[in-house]
């Protein structure tokens, strides 16, 4: 196994540069080769981080030579960079949310498992030591009910892809998967989802036409219910998320911390504080072999994506509608 990881990017905008940042700190990376559309974006970023230029990803893919690759485009842009990168035996990082369409996504997992390469989705919630603790303290408890919400503005300007529900699926799939797959993560497969949206505060914002408040039921396959909420109607300030769950005499709000009422009623134990970041796990994992470092898998994610596409589809039909769990 490599220790000199060599890494491409195909896209380089937005959480890119995160990855980008982050990928600075883990000893025995290399930028082999970065690739996007917007051409000054990605020279800028190869000056900062390294790297050969690249417009187009099938040629990157052909030429360069990359232990790893990470994929950080919008949801419509999923084409064939996963499949493409599988079949050359490099391993991936795809960001949330995975694909718009279920066909997609499991043509992409197809690829992955047929080349037996490591993929990692960007989940990083999982990642946080309050979420890993409770997801060890309930294994063998009951959860009656799990929820979450994130409220806030509608992202990018006038004429970003963000607010165009065919683009961008709107703040459930593009945001709040990573709430859902926190919850998804301590309380194991979605099975039904049933969901309400709405558009009553955004109006007047140009070129936007994605829901403003959203609202979806959740049946996990346990027997656990939940909800989750998503508002992108706050658009002169303000951003709430939070995730609580209840089980018998217990609530539970789970941030960085875990809050316990009553006080005293759950005993979590320790919170790890210096896991393994997300990146870091994906570095880790190519240069060991051990994809037990990774939290978050390629299935993993299209399932998490999968919940919110189908909760788009319940919000069109009016019906509850199936979740993946292959």
């Amino acid at each position: 196994m490599p220790d000199n990881v060599r890494i491409g990017f195909v896209g380089v905008g937005g959480i890119a540069n995160n990855h980008l940042g982050q990928l600075q700190k883990v000893e025995g990376v290399e930028i082999a080769a970065l690739c996007d559309i917007n051409e000054a974006r990605v020279k800028e970023m190869t000056d900062k981080y390294g790297g050969t230029v690249y417009a187009d990803y099938r040629k990157m893919i052909d030429e360069v030579e990359m232990d790893g690759m990470y994929v950080c485009v919008p949801p419509f842009a999923h084409d064939d960079a996963e499949i493409l990168a599988a079949q050359k035996g490099i391993h991936l990082f795809v960001e949330k949310p995975v694909v718009m369409k279920l066909d997609k996504g499991l043509e992409i997992l197809e690829a992955i498992d047929k080349a037996g390469v490591m993929s990692a989705v960007g989940h990083g919630m999982r990642y946080g030591g309050a979420i890993q603790a409770v997801r060890r303290w309930v294994q063998d408890k009951t959860v009656a009910m799990i929820s979450a919400h994130r409220w806030g503005n509608m992202a990018g300007g006038e004429d970003h892809w963000w607010r165009v529900y065919e683009k961008s699926g709107g703040q459930l799939l593009e945001m709040a998967v990573h709430q859902l797959d926190a919850m998804r993560f301590i309380c194991g497969d979605i099975t039904e989802v049933y969901a309400r949206y709405a558009r009553r505060a955004t109006m007047d914002l140009p070129n936007a036409n994605v829901p403003d408040v959203q609202i979806v039921a959740l049946q996990f396959a346990d027997g656990t219910v939940g909800q989750i909420s998503c508002s992108c109607a706050l658009n002169n300030g303000g951003y709430f998320m939070g995730l609580e769950m209840i089980l018998k005499d217990v609530h539970m709000k789970i941030g960085r911390e875990i809050v316990v009422t009553p006080e005293g009623a759950a005993d979590i134990g320790p919170i790890e504080e210096n896991t393994e970041s997300i990146d870091q796990a994906f570095i880790s994992a190519i240069q060991t072999g051990d994809a037990s470092h990774i939290l978050c898998d390629y299935r993993e994610g299209l399932k998490s994506s999968h919940v919110c596409i189908a909760a788009n589809e319940s919000a069109e039909s009016g019906k509850p509608v199936s979740c993946w769990n292959g």
